[in-house]
Parts: structure tokens; sequence; C-alpha cells
């Protein structure tokens, strides 16, 4: 549940999103030098209302009848933070992205936050780009896997009958605050305690785009080797959230325990760990991998040495691993056949 604020702090984060209206949007369409960051131009626009009424944002972009990827963002993130797997796939395939509810365009609704509505809003989201009898590939990425893991939990009929395949990318399942490294000399000598998570990631503050702001996320969120025209585009995406949504969701992440939610995967699925990666440590998707393991899912476990952004910072090697997870699928579907 979404946590009830004071009402000086509740006028705080409503002034906090009016002050960074005017730029957000921006700062989701700039431009880089590095093309395969920049936003494809036109996409298609696919209509989704939740059933508590929220207005999804939805773009498809490719070939109507090619094969379906359905890209899942994380916490703070949006459709864009998926250009380099958008620009890179859809010649061939039709990629679908969302905003996550309250994220980018997409409404905030009347829902709070938690497992049952991410599934939720991705099950609408599966209703509206899927054929019936069509399967898509589902990459999730930080929360964005943790929603694929709530929606497994939740609708485990509808796995094997809308997934082919699934990628996990540098996601988790429970204990977050305590694992996390972000805050320097936690989490190496002593877990960070819950509170300190929600008041530090919870503020409903805008983050700057100063040279500091571009040091620190680089060094704390991405691995330290990434060009600056990366490290420029994963800061922009997360400064485009609006704060009272990344403070409020960072708030319930801390908390969130979805348990052995992804033994209701079971379709062949790869997981992808960041090495240097300080938001969710690879024992993270370690624990996941081997859940997958003991019910025949996991297909493969990679650590990438990257930080939290990994399908950012190596977008060839990731690609190439979401690549073979498609053939993985197709190889799949022709023996059932």
């Amino acid at each position: 549940m979404l946590a009830k604020l004071p009402e000086t702090v509740t006028g705080l984060r409503s002034g906090a999103d009016a002050l960074t209206a005017a730029y957000r949007a921006q700062l989701r369409s700039r431009t880089y030098r590095t093309a395969t960051l920049n936003t494809d131009p036109a996409p298609e626009i696919v209509p989704v209302i939740t059933s508590d009424g929220a207005r999804l944002r939805v773009h498809a972009y490719g070939p109507e009848h090619g094969d379906v990827i359905v890209l899942i963002h994380g916490w703070s993130c949006c459709i864009e933070y998926w250009n380099p797997q958008i620009n890179a796939f859809s010649d061939e395939y039709r990629v679908v992205a969302y905003d996550q509810r309250g994220h980018g365009e997409s409404q905030l609704g009347t829902r709070s936050f938690g497992p049952e509505q991410m599934a939720d809003d991705l099950s609408a989201v599966l209703d509206a780009v899927l054929r019936p009898g069509q399967r898509a590939v589902l990459v999730g990425h930080s929360m964005g896997g943790m929603t694929i893991q709530a929606w497994a939990q939740a609708y485990p009929e509808q796995v094997a009958r809308r997934a082919s395949a699934v990628l996990l990318a540098t996601t988790a399942a429970r204990q977050i605050p305590g694992r996390a490294k972000v805050i320097p000399l936690l989490g190496d000598l002593v877990p960070a305690p819950v509170w300190l998570a929600q008041t530090v990631f919870g503020a409903p503050v805008p983050l700057p785009g100063l040279a500091p702001a571009r040091m620190l996320f680089k060094s704390r969120i991405m691995n330290s080797a990434v060009d600056s025209d990366t490290a420029e585009f994963g800061l922009s995406i997360v400064r485009s959230c609006r704060p009272a949504v990344r403070g409020a969701v960072a708030r319930d992440l801390a908390t969130l325990d979805l348990g052995t939610a992804a033994t209701h995967i079971t379709v062949p699925t790869s997981v992808i760990a960041g090495a240097h990666d300080k938001l969710l440590p690879p024992v993270h998707s370690r624990e996941i991998a081997d859940l997958l393991a003991e019910t025949g899912s996991l297909d493969r476990f990679t650590v990438l040495p990257t930080g939290h952004l990994v399908n950012v910072e190596a977008p060839g090697e990731f690609n190439a691993e979401l690549h073979r997870m498609i053939r993985v699928a197709r190889r799949r579907a022709a023996v059932a056949s």
C-alpha cells in the first residue's frame, strides 16, 4: 500500500511534480550522439485502460505480424528506457513497451502500488497486444522483472498460454534494502534498515542534472566505466519520472516480498545480473535463478560486467541474449507443433 504522508510532505510532493512537469517529457525525448539511445519518432499507440480506469501509455513498434517482444521497465523509468532494444529489434519483431502505472505518461489510477496491481496491469497489456493463441517473449528489468514474477503468481494459467520465454534482468524478489549497496558502507558492513531506504529513496524531490549528480549516478547505479552519453541517458530517464511516484514506489519496494513467485514461471527463462550492481546485487538474481532451476525453467544465468542498467550499459551482450531467447522460444514452439 502506498504510504500516507503528512500534509506538509504531501504539499512538497505536489510542488515537486509541478516543478518538473515542464521538462519531464523533454528528458524522455532527448537526442544523443549514440543513435541507439534515441527515440523512435513514430510508434503505434495501443489503447489500454486498466480495471480502475487508469490509462496506460503503450507503444508498439515493428511489423504487425512479427513475433512479439514485451518490454517491462523498472522503477523510475519509462518506455524510452528500452530505446537500445526498440531500435535493435523493431525491424524484424513486434516490440511492445509500456509505461508502468504512474511512470512516464501512464496515469496513476486509484489502486495502490503492489504485486496484484503490477500483475493486473501486465495482464491488461497482454490482452491488448496479443491475438488469441499468440505468445510473447517477456523481458523485465528491475521492477519489470518483479512485475513478471507477480503476474506469474497471480495468473499461473496465463504463463504458458501467453509467454513463450522470459528474460529477467537485474531484478529481485525480496530483501531489497538489506542487500543494496548504493549507500556507501551500508550493505557491505551492515544491512541498510528499511526506514533509511524509505527516507533516502522515498523522498519526493526532483533529481538534479548537474555534473555532481551525473557522477554520483554513474558511480552508484551504473558501472563507472560507461561513457558519458550512456550515463546521461540513464540519468535523464530517471529524472523524467514524477518525484511523487518515484518516492512512493520506492517506499513500497522497500518492503516488497514476492517470496517464491518465480516458481510460477513455467517457460524457458534467462536471468541476467550485473556484477557491479549496487542497487540489486547479483545475490537477488542468483536466488531467482536457483528457484527456476528447481522447477526446470532456468535456461541460463549470466553475470555481465555492468551496474544496474544492464541493457543500457551492455546493449550488445544483452541484445544477443534476447536474440538467443527468441530462438529458444521458436524451437520450443516448433517441437510442440
